[in-house]
């Protein structure tokens, strides 16, 4: 693999793994506010006007920003059953083709979701609830994770184009 391709999927793949650590930390704060909503709502019948709403506007970039690493990590759904029935060439090719589509995929949602996101932030876009606050964070968190995972996709697709065949062995061969 040349040097630059390999100093690329380091890179990406280091930004996404902080990343995700990052936003994984985001569970401590969504987890307090629920409690305390249901606590406020069920217990003492005083509900919030923030909690279920901040709780929704964390998860979105939480759900989002973790996934350009969980794709690496090779934690996304796929068709197991299928791809275990498929020689490793066949394997190789497939993987390739799905890190096309996820790239092609990536650039549609990439291409509908940025205006919306820079039109939310021209006009300072609120909730328009009883707590209203600005969602035009939680909007731009679309585009930064589809271009952080078609970034991904990219590293991974490379790591595979340049990969011989036959250096590294199947899973199936590992755990047999």
């Amino acid at each position: 693999m040349p040097k630059v391709i390999r100093l690329y999927v380091k890179a990406i793949t280091g930004v996404n793994r902080l990343l995700f650590m990052g936003v994984a930390l985001l569970a401590f704060v969504i987890v307090p506010v629920m409690l305390y909503e249901v606590v406020a709502r069920y217990v003492f019948n005083a509900p919030t006007v923030w909690g279920m709403e901040l709780a929704t506007l964390i998860f979105g970039p939480y759900f989002l920003l973790g996934g350009p690493y969980l794709l690496h990590l090779g934690g996304h759904v796929s068709l197991d059953l299928v791809h275990r029935a498929l020689s490793p060439a066949w394997k190789r090719r497939s993987d390739l083709f799905n890190h096309l589509v996820i790239i092609c995929f990536c650039a549609i949602l990439l291409y509908y979701s940025l205006p919306l996101a820079m039109q939310s932030w021209a006009f300072r876009e609120t909730s328009f609830s009883a707590w209203n606050p600005q969602i035009w964070p939680v909007k731009f968190s679309i585009p930064l994770a589809v271009s952080l995972l078609a970034a991904q996709s990219l590293a991974e697709f490379l790591c595979l184009l340049y990969r011989e065949p036959s250096s590294r062995p199947d899973e199936d061969e590992v755990q047999a």
